[in-house]
């Protein structure tokens, strides 16, 4: 064979040059990736709260992408946390794959590298907190108990619940959603808007309120609002559900002869949530003639608003109340939540006697 040609021989050298320049080149930008890309060696977070994330026990951190945060905000805090090496690099990531991050509190496991952590906040496998909101509490201790959860702060939470659209928006004739929002155990992506965790509550209660009288899609608001008010009182004084629509029976007898309904539940309401002292374990004379609309002892009929949040078995009691001639009942059987419902006032305090006795 002849010669090859010094111009195809340093052609092909400049060939050769080039493609190792290119595969160094290319092996330098995929090492110092896959560098970025690694997790930190040391483990994020020394304690506490920082930067948007808070450590657990068990290796995984709670992070939270905020609504509105762009991505490189994102990463400059994944970065103060100690989740990535590099922000730049995140930065990067995000250009290539357009897919947004989506608002959120996540549960992230360390170690996980860039593109992992990336993949988490995109499709948006939000850690839902857990709430559970007991039957027959009031809107300022379920407000409690939301902002203790980190679903939203007390505060917002109050507000939603006496906001005037929301209110319009359910047809609710009072100040705040006291009494529509229904008891429940919930599921909530952390820092949840208030307004839509008050509004998916009342979507809860006027769903179960239609599974209990598909009629009440008829009710007027006056007429809704009429039987959650004895719900919220029936509520509160049942504690043995058998005895729930005896209870609201009795109400609604003497409600008829415009007799006082003589509520403990509405004194105690008073006490807790108006005057905002500690709850009562008696009731003296003094409390029961507390001058105020809300006191069934001293005023006749039902009390302004709901006094609590009533939940499946006080709605049915208050829907379909017990057909019977009784006026009173009273608390014989303290340890068994039983009450001795009577015709007369006689019969009713010849009970109490009783009750002493025993």
């Amino acid at each position: 064979m002849g010669k090859i040609p010094r111009a195809l021989r340093l052609f092909f050298s400049l060939i050769s040059f080039f493609i190792g320049l290119v595969l160094l080149l290319a092996g330098g930008l995929a090492g110092t990736a896959l560098y970025y890309n690694a997790p930190p060696q040391e483990a994020p977070l020394s304690g506490g709260d920082f930067a948007g994330a808070k450590r657990e026990d068990g290796g995984t951190v709670l992070f939270e992408v905020r609504e509105g945060e762009s991505a490189y905000g994102v990463g400059q805090r994944l970065e103060q946390a100690g989740l990535i090496k590099n922000r730049y690099f995140w930065n990067i990531l995000c250009r290539i794959k357009k897919d947004f991050l989506k608002t959120g509190t996540y549960r992230l496991t360390f170690p996980a590298s860039q593109t992992e952590i990336r993949s988490v906040l995109v499709e948006g496998k939000q850690l839902l907190l857990r709430v559970t909101i007991p039957e027959g509490v009031t809107l300022k201790k379920a407000a409690a108990v939301i902002g203790q959860s980190g679903i939203c702060t007390a505060e917002d939470f109050l507000a939603a619940a006496a906001d005037k659209a929301i209110i319009s928006a359910y047809r609710i004739p009072g100040q705040t959603m006291e009494g529509y929002l229904y008891p429940e155990t919930y599921f909530f992506p952390g820092s949840f808007p208030a307004e839509r965790v008050v509004k998916t509550m009342a979507d809860t209660f006027f769903e179960k309120l239609r599974e209990l009288a598909p009629e009440s899609a008829g009710f007027t608001p006056r007429e809704l609002n009429d039987i959650v008010i004895l719900a919220s009182i029936v509520e509160r004084e049942y504690r043995v559900e058998d005895e729930a629509p005896l209870m609201a029976g009795v109400f609604r007898n003497r409600m008829k002869i415009n007799m006082a309904m003589e509520s403990c539940a509405t004194v105690e309401y008073i006490i807790t949530e108006i005057q905002g002292k500690p709850h009562p374990h008696v009731l003296y004379f003094e409390d029961i003639a507390i001058q105020h609309p809300y006191n069934t002892y001293v005023n006749p009929g039902l009390p302004p608003g709901p006094i609590s949040f009533p939940g499946r078995t006080a709605l049915d009691a208050a829907l379909h109340p017990a057909q019977t001639d009784y006026l009173f009942f009273r608390l014989v059987d303290e340890s068994a939540g039983r009450h001795y419902f009577s015709k007369t006032l006689d019969a009713h305090i010849r009970a109490g006697a009783l009750f002493v006795k025993g």
